[in-house]
């Protein structure tokens, strides 16, 4: 019983919650969190640091591809950040998210 937590970073609240929401109607996910961060980077030859806010989004083992590539056609960045990490939920949690989303 394992489901997917994809984190994805956004430059704005406002761009996290479209994709979120864009993805709850779609039926990719079945939920989302999305939280103020700090991120030092490397950019462009430079050090970049940041605010952003990252979206997790969550999701059966199955839709990875499909939230990557829908993620990918809308986000700003030229280079979005869209990691999958797999993650083991307590089992009424796992029912419920299973129903929320098409496979």
């Amino acid at each position: 019983m394992k489901i997917e937590f994809i984190y994805i970073t956004n430059p704005t609240k406002k761009v996290a919650k479209e994709i979120a929401r864009r993805l709850l109607k779609r039926k990719l996910i079945a939920c989302a969190n999305i939280f103020p961060i700090n991120s030092v980077y490397w950019w462009e030859g430079k050090i970049a640091d940041e605010d952003e806010f990252v979206l997790i989004a969550k999701t059966t083992l199955t839709n990875f591809k499909k939230v990557k590539k829908e993620v990918e056609r809308v986000h700003p960045y030229k280079v979005p950040c869209i990691l999958k990490f797999y993650t083991e939920p307590n089992k009424i949690f796992f029912e419920w998210l299973k129903n929320e989303v098409k496979n």
